[in-house]
């Protein structure tokens, strides 16, 4: 009884405390029409302090959905064009020799910022890719023999083209494991693009206003982690990264030939992570298996490699996923 009691209450404050989700919602709708998932996305990562790979053929607002979400945060913004040709200290900074001070000083890189947007990730080499990704680990960067501790929030949104392929560098699997999200965008319905159209052509572009501070972040953060998960959710979240990796202890047999590795220990973190926000989101105190499920497909996607039989019958890692969660008893 007592627990009914805290899970009441618990839901009040959490209720009250994810207000703010409503105006920001509001404020990312002025620019961004439809592409409802994306903009959840994107809160889902802010609230639980996770990047996010974001995948999407070129013009479907990815730039700009992250750069209005920067703007409705009081918070710093750089956008990274990755090149072949960049190097590491383009993004990280470098040691400048000040003939002022006859010494050598710190320049710092675009890294420096809330709001990472790394575009096109996958045009750079692995030198590039490693530095950013060691940012998002360790949440500092080394110049020289100075280490620089990231401000907080420091998010770190990548996005990469999927059809051209010449002239790309693929992330590496084990680099692709550090974003907590890698989420698929596609095409907007008929109606939606109409008003795109016409958003476009008005005389002047909307523009989201200002509604959160960084420390209001930093705050809802620490409430996400308030929000109740039942042990049964734990076991149903620890069932679904296991099916991924013994599929025949789950009555699955016919996609053992078809995985090479399954999801790692990071994939039941940011399961559990971006069940909680989903459920922040959703302005309740407590995560119900459709949180899980509705997170699943993003966390695991990037997180499951195929074999070659897999590639040979067409089969994705969507597939796999529909398949583990049908088969998967749901708590």
């Amino acid at each position: 009884m007592n627990e009914t009691v805290n899970i009441r209450e618990l839901n009040e404050h959490i209720q009250a405390e994810s207000s703010f989700v409503d105006i920001l919602n509001m404020e990312m709708g002025k620019v961004i029409v439809g592409q409802k998932h994306l903009t959840e996305s994107l809160l889902i990562g802010l609230l639980s302090d996770g990047h996010i790979l974001l995948e999407g053929v070129p013009g479907l607002a990815k730039t700009l959905a992250i750069k209005t979400l920067a703007d409705t945060v009081k918070a710093s913004f750089s956008r990274i064009q990755f090149t072949p040709d960049l190097l590491p200290a383009d993004l990280i900074g470098t040691m400048v020799y000040s003939q002022k001070d006859e010494s050598f000083v710190v320049k710092k890189g675009p890294v420096f910022a809330n709001f990472v947007l790394a575009d096109e990730i996958n045009r750079s080499p692995a030198k590039v890719q490693s530095a950013l990704l060691e940012a998002m680990q360790e949440k500092q960067v080394t110049i020289g023999a100075q280490t620089f501790a990231l401000d907080q929030p420091f998010l770190v949104l990548a996005t990469q083209n999927p059809i051209e392929q010449e002239g790309t560098y693929p992330l590496p699997e084990a680099q692709v494991d550090r974003f907590m999200l890698k989420v698929v965008i596609d095409y907007p319905q008929k109606e939606e693009e109409r008003l795109i159209i016409r958003q476009n052509l008005a005389a002047e572009f909307p523009k989201a206003e200002t509604v959160l501070a960084p420390e209001d972040i930093l705050r809802a953060r620490e409430v996400v982690r308030q929000v109740y998960m039942d042990e049964k959710i734990e076991r149903y979240i620890l069932d679904l990264i296991f099916a991924t990796r013994y599929p025949q202890e789950y009555k699955l047999e016919k996609l053992q030939p078809m995985i090479s590795y399954g999801g790692s220990p990071r994939a039941g973190i940011c399961m559990a992570k971006a069940a909680k926000a989903y459920a922040f989101i959703k302005r309740r105190g407590y995560v119900i298996p459709e949180d899980v499920r509705a997170v699943c497909y993003d966390v695991l996607r990037h997180r499951i490699g195929l074999t070659y039989e897999a590639e040979a019958e067409n089969m994705t890692t969507v597939d796999i996923i529909t398949e583990i969660l049908n088969m998967v008893e749901v708590p």
